[in-house]
């Protein structure tokens, strides 16, 4: 008999924002460096460099809002980080002189960079046990949808009204972060974490001490660079190696995104039954690193099946990611001592963020040695972060390893032994 899934108490409009906040993201997306041009007139290499340097800039918003969570919590902060990212698409016009650019780009990208930690911590405010994992699948598929279908109003309004469509997205980009803070408004944490006090308070050192916590960072960082592929390293390689036009990236794009849309969710609820999140995310860093094996090996296929090759290798790929990310996010989240689990979080996003920034280095430079260098390089690393997880198991709290240690959806307004410190008791 099956049995139905509870909803955790505010889930509802935590999904609801998401999706907003992904229609509005997805809008400008696919045509970032043509929209800034339009929209500031500027010439693009100056804004490439302009954004390229906001967003370095914008990490160091990272400890921030992990300290902004713990002190304020999630759910103020989320919001705040709402308001921040729609008034800087507001602004986004007003930028036609380098500086004030310069400035509302670092304002933007310092939102954009603050939100994975903050949108984590409040999933795991909000839920516990294997919800956590469920809420990440479930986050992840929404995500992709509202991807897809703001990337499509997008490519509608910009043919339809040419430079003012442009604009049009600018503002209905910022009228979205706006609607997603109305839904941020009516979540109710059931269980809100207590500021920490005295020497509970001591800021990120405790974090960086915490040597279990990180090496799962170290982990995702090694695992994190073959999110990268798809967008920065697969296109390159195709019209390189294989003489492929530059569209093909499109079609390549649209099979990762629907798979995540319309798989992600049932791939979640199949792995759930594993009671361990480390090993699930093992195995998903070995089917990428299975993928990645599989694509070096393309350069000796024949031309015919290589599109073919291309898209089941993706597909292959995708299914990696998808028994990856739910299970590496819900381990992130629970590994986090609840009265400190911004600074926890923030400190695991650095991961994402700097294999995000290393990865166009990295793959074109090593694409100029050998076409099959970089995806033997992601194969090498996503077999070591595989095997760290497996070997960081035992050093991780109970807790944060198995999804069904405490009960999974908190009595509203009851206590929780989460509300306080969790134990750090090892897995067994």
């Amino acid at each position: 008999m099956k049995v139905k899934e509870h909803r955790v108490p505010g889930e509802r409009n935590l999904i609801a924002g998401m999706l907003v906040d992904a229609v509005g993201t997805g809008m400008y997306v696919p045509f970032s460096l043509v929209f800034f041009q339009r929209i500031t007139g500027l010439p693009l290499p100056t804004i490439g460099t302009v954004l390229t340097v906001a967003g370095l800039l914008a990490m160091g918003a990272m400890p921030v809002g992990g300290w902004a969570v713990d002190r304020f919590g999630a759910r103020r902060v989320r919001l705040a980080l709402y308001l921040v990212r729609g008034l800087g698409f507001l602004a986004f016009p007003l930028g036609t002189t380098l500086p004030v650019f310069a400035l509302v780009a670092t304002l933007a990208a310092s939102g954009a960079q603050a939100f994975p930690a903050t949108q984590q911590a409040l999933i795991g405010e909000l839920a516990q046990g294997e919800h956590r994992d469920r809420l990440m699948a479930l986050a992840r598929s929404v995500n992709n949808s509202g991807l897809g279908a703001g990337g499509l109003l997008a490519a509608a309004l910009v043919q339809l009204g040419g430079d003012r469509g442009f604009l049009a997205v600018a503002w209905l980009n910022a009228a979205t972060f706006f609607v997603a803070a109305l839904f941020a408004l009516r979540i109710r944490t059931p269980h809100p974490i207590r500021p920490a006090t005295g020497r509970q308070r001591a800021g990120y050192r405790a974090v960086l001490r915490d040597r279990p916590y990180a090496a799962l960072t170290v982990t995702n960082f090694l695992i994190a660079l073959g999110y990268s592929a798809l967008s920065v390293l697969l296109p390159v390689y195709a019209v390189s190696q294989f003489d492929l036009p530059a569209s093909v990236a499109g079609p390549l794009f649209a099979v990762n995104t629907a798979l995540c849309a319309f798989a992600g969710v049932p791939v979640g609820r199949l792995s759930r039954r594993f009671a361990r999140r480390t090993r699930v995310a093992a195995v998903g860093a070995l089917v990428f690193a299975t993928a990645f094996l599989g694509y070096a090996l393309l350069d000796g296929m024949p031309h015919q099946g290589v599109m073919a090759g291309l898209v089941g290798l993706l597909v292959l790929y995708t299914i990696g990611e998808l028994v990856h990310s739910p299970s590496a996010g819900a381990l992130s989240v629970s590994a986090a001592p609840a009265d400190a689990r911004g600074r926890y979080l923030a400190t695991y996003q650095l991961s994402w963020a700097l294999s995000q920034t290393l990865a166009p280095s990295l793959f074109t430079g090593l694409l100029a040695v050998d076409g099959r260098l970089p995806w033997l390089v992601l194969a090498a690393s996503s077999t070591a972060g595989a095997v760290m997880l497996l070997a960081v198991e035992q050093r991780l709290p109970a807790e944060a390893v198995y999804t069904t240690t405490v009960g999974a959806v908190p009595p509203a307004g009851g206590k929780t032994p989460e509300a306080r410190t969790p134990s750090r008791g090892r897995a067994g």
